[in-house]
């Protein structure tokens, strides 16, 4: 560091002496050539030889001038090759994997009282150079509340993540719905030197309820003001940020101006780029009070420790209710009383230049906070309208934010080499199964899919039920990909009680079905689907992660097991209800089957009643499901006997049974093992029999499975030998797990297998 430093101050005697040189140069040939009390000048013109002035000296007076002339020019050009010299002299930002040493570029203020703000705050001494270590811990916090939230705060971890070189704490403010849906997130992300903390946000509104807000973000815009009372006492420093964030650069730039604070200054803000806080936007308009046109606090540097000290929870709370005296309300949220409280003590800011927060709002400055790409560190989308905001550049801006909204989180498992992370049992236990595994084995790859975690969003859209009071209600279960979407739209026609869904899709498409979804009268008017997303990885369909993903997230009593291909009759929802009471399911193992009918038909004039099946049946429009190619999985639920019966019976399990059930939330999970095509829905059964469950065969249900094209596992099933190969050794491995599990009682399995 002596050494820089020496460096530094060559290189600034170098500069200062071509600057003051030829000035003392140029003075003193001014003081030296008076004739008679008056100067001579020596402007360059006059000094040509064909100059009036140059004409008039003498013979002696002309060469000594030029001589002096030539005497400074050699003097300068001497002093540029020194300086040039310096410069290549002058160590450039370290790289590679010791350490990073980040330089702050000033700011490109939009005022003259900014730039003169960022060139104060941003000078330093050569010992005072802001320098974050290789495996420094970068702390963040984010206050998130609800399902649209939640979706943000994913595409502004994944814009950090993807410049990121540090590890990373993560400090989540949320309620309980955010809370659920970032914990599983983060937890099957799994990514490398990466922290995450949850902080109850329900119990914080106490802290906040007496403010009135009536800024769209509600009671949750005001908690960054509790943030001293809330992290943890050790934490020092922190970077608030707001979930309409985009990075654009390493976030270790931004912890870097840590490095630059001085005296008081506790708060890193930058300026306001709208005229808000000018009061001029409308007649009568009268904001909070601030210091010019106010700061920003979508992208805050909190001092934890100094604010602390300063008792900042005791600032901000008179000053809020010093002001509300008069504003009766904030309009901003917690910005009106951040700038409130500044308006009174100015020394407490740290201004930062305005690329750290460039703000897309309408009628904003933002375009003066850069002048090219590379300029740009962090987008706010503070606008109610967010892509929608008007901006000269925005359609670069929205592209920014696209990439990061689509791009694939997967690739962000990025491993930081050198730097020490926390033991994560479940990683470890991961590694441990995964190692065991023969990767010469023909079936690795179907053994591995077992094991792989699939990045999980809950929730994806608002969900909104409470059961019925009657502990009767039933959840509709199902799985998908992006080419079964056509199906949603008439499933939530035949069917009005909730529904859970496992989408398994990738980040791009996830993004298409919101578009889709948001679109849809149908869908927005239901609030009781719940969308689960798993992320694509791997070869193989998940489908039986996807469905136990889905029945994990069932809040109702008992699941109706399905497929998204098949539509329900209309009215089923009650009947199952009703069904549940007569055959007492919350008291015995039983599954209640809903027999399953097929037609080949694109268009089908849905049966509205068991009359109208039958003769659908009997003229050839409807079959029995898969009656054409596998007979054994639904043949046990004896469609001629459905035919007549007007109550419920029982049927005994046969081996490759396979029906659509109704079951209690307890029942056991899909097998994983069992991926793509075959065997999975077989498996689960035989699970329900083994545990002793009585199958019955409802009278008056039935479900009818509409057609499309072969999906992509069933075609490499029935093409690739190798996959049947594996397949049927899933099945023996299977069979003797249940023999393992189940003892004697496990044995009918394999020789029923072996009689087929």
């Amino acid at each position: 560091m002596l050494g820089i430093c020496r460096g530094r101050r060559k290189f600034l005697a170098a500069s200062l002496t071509v600057l003051c040189i030829p000035a003392i140069t140029w003075l003193y040939l001014f003081a030296g050539s008076f004739e008679d009390g008056k100067p001579v000048s020596l402007s360059p013109l006059e000094s040509q030889p064909h100059s009036p002035r140059y004409a008039a000296a003498g013979p002696r007076e002309r060469e000594s001038l030029e001589v002096r002339v030539r005497e400074v020019e050699e003097e300068n050009r001497a002093l540029r090759r020194q300086l040039s010299l310096a410069q290549g002299r002058a160590p450039g930002p370290r790289r590679g994997n010791h350490s990073r040493t980040y330089s702050m570029e000033e700011g490109t203020g939009d005022s003259e009282s900014l730039r003169a703000g960022i060139v104060a705050g941003n000078s330093s001494e050569c010992g005072q150079q802001p320098v974050v270590e290789k495996c420094e811990t970068i702390h963040v916090a984010i206050v998130c509340a609800g399902y649209n939230a939640s979706r943000d705060v994913v595409t502004l971890v994944k814009s950090v993540l993807f410049h990121r070189r540090n590890p990373l704490h993560f400090h989540l403010i949320a309620d309980s719905i955010a809370e659920q849906i970032l914990a599983t997130l983060f937890q099957t992300w799994m990514v490398p030197a990466v922290r995450v903390d949850f902080y109850n946000a329900d119990e914080l509104k106490s802290e906040v309820s007496w403010i009135p807000n009536k800024h769209y973000s509600g009671i949750y815009g005001l908690m960054k003001l509790v943030l001293t009372k809330t992290l943890p006492a050790n934490l020092e420093r922190v970077i608030v940020l707001d979930t309409d964030i985009t990075f654009a650069t390493d976030i270790a730039e931004l912890w870097a101006v840590f490095h630059k604070f001085k005296g008081q200054q506790v708060l890193g803000l930058v300026e306001n780029q709208s005229d808000w806080y000018l009061g001029n936007l409308w007649k009568n308009h009268r904001p909070w009070p601030a210091l010019g046109r106010g700061y920003n606090t979508g992208v805050i540097l909190l001092l934890l420790d100094k604010l602390r000290k300063m008792k900042w929870e005791q600032m901000w709370r008179l000053t809020a209710e010093r002001e509300l005296m008069g504003m009766l309300s904030t309009s901003l949220a917690d910005q009106d009383i951040f700038n409130a409280v500044i308006k009174q003590n100015p020394f407490l800011v740290y201004q930062l230049p305005c690329f750290w927060n460039v703000q897309l709002s309408d009628h904003t400055r933002s375009e003066q906070c850069y002048r090219d790409v590379s300029d740009l560190k962090v987008i706010h989308w503070n606008s109610p309208k967010k892509l929608r905001v008007k901006n000269k550049h925005v359609e670069f801006f929205r592209n920014l934010y696209l990439t990061f909204l689509e791009y694939d989180g997967n690739l962000l498992r990025r491993e930081l080499f050198g730097c020490p992370s926390e033991a994560d049992v479940n990683s470890e236990n991961l590694q441990k199964q995964l190692s065991e595994l023969d990767e010469d084995d023909l079936c690795y790859e179907f053994r591995r899919e077992r094991f792989t975690v699939h990045r999980t969003h809950l929730y994806f859209l608002h969900y909104e039920y409470e059961p019925a009071s009657d502990n009767t209600d039933v959840t509709l279960v199902a799985q998908l990909s992006m080419d079964r979407l056509q199906m949603l739209e008439a499933i939530c026609k035949h069917w009005e009680g909730p529904i859970s869904l496992a989408l398994y899709l990738s980040d791009a498409e996830a993004q298409q079905f919101l578009r889709y979804a948001q679109g849809s009268e149908v869908l927005m008017s239901r609030h009781n689907v719940a969308y689960h997303i798993v992320y694509k990885e791997g070869q193989f369909y998940p489908v039986n992660l996807l469905r136990n993903v889905a029945m994990k997230h069932v809040g109702t009593p008992y699941l109706f097991l399905s497929d998204i291909d098949f539509l329900p009759m209309y009215g089923l929802y009650e009947y199952l209800r009703k069904s549940v009471i007569q055959l007492d399911l919350a008291n015995t193992k039983k599954a209640m089957i809903v027999p399953a009918f097929e037609t080949l038909r694109y268009r089908l004039s849905f049966p509205k009643s068991k009359a109208e099946l039958l003769s659908m049946l009997d003229m050839g429009t409807l079959f029995t499901f898969r009656y054409h190619v596998w007979t054994k999985g639904h043949a046990p639920t004896n469609f001629a006997k459905w035919r007549t019966a007007t109550t419920p019976y029982r049927v005994e399990w046969e081996a490759d049974f396979e029906p659509y059930v109704v079951v209690r939330r307890d029942c056991p999970e899909y097998d994983r093992r069992f991926v793509g095509f075959g065997w999975n829905k077989v498996a689960h059964i035989m699970e329900l029999d083994a545990q002793e469950y009585e199958f019955i065969v409802l009278p008056n249900a039935y479900m009818i499975h509409m057609p499309h094209a072969p999906s992509f596992d069933i075609t490499k099933f029935r093409s690739n030998k190798q996959y049947r190969v594996c397949l049927k050794t899933l099945k023996e491995e299977f069979q003797q797990d249940m023999s393992r599990r189940y003892g004697f009682a496990a044995l009918k399995y394999l020789t029923a297998e072996n009689n087929s």
